[in-house]
């Protein structure tokens, strides 16, 4: 189920960002950029997950968590840094991290944060080895 979440949101993001990107890049080029990574990073979890690259997705969704609370933060506080005009989530040059992605029912934020308690929850714990 993870990673169908990841799959669906790593398509989500790739597409608008292509979208924004090639439609309109000039109005929030900033945001933009960061809407393209935000679709690598899930395309790169969704990967990383199901082929069970460990390391990998606990890099990848470290970095998602980081990025949805860091941009979605900026695009509420000072929503100009990142060349928003406004914090509506679903306005024109809105990224799927703005305001924490509640444009996407605040799936962007819950994510990351079940990703890695799944990586926990699922971590393997080495057997000791002992001698006869």
């Amino acid at each position: 189920m993870l990673v169908a979440v990841y799959a669906i949101l790593a398509i989500a993001a790739t597409g608008r960002s292509v979208f924004q990107i090639i439609d309109r890049f000039s109005e929030a080029p900033l945001a933009f950029v960061f809407s393209a990574f935000s679709g690598l990073i899930y395309v790169v979890a969704t990967i990383a997950l199901a082929a069970r690259l460990r390391r990998l997705a606990f890099i990848t969704i470290s970095i998602e968590l980081a990025g949805v609370v860091i941009i979605g933060t900026l695009s509420l506080v000072a929503p100009a840094v990142l060349g928003l005009t406004s914090i509506n989530p679903f306005g024109r040059d809105s990224t799927v991290w703005s305001a924490y992605g509640a444009g996407y029912l605040l799936i962007p934020l819950v994510l990351p944060v079940l990703g890695l308690l799944y990586l926990r929850r699922t971590a393997v714990t080495p057997v000791p080895i002992t001698k006869a």
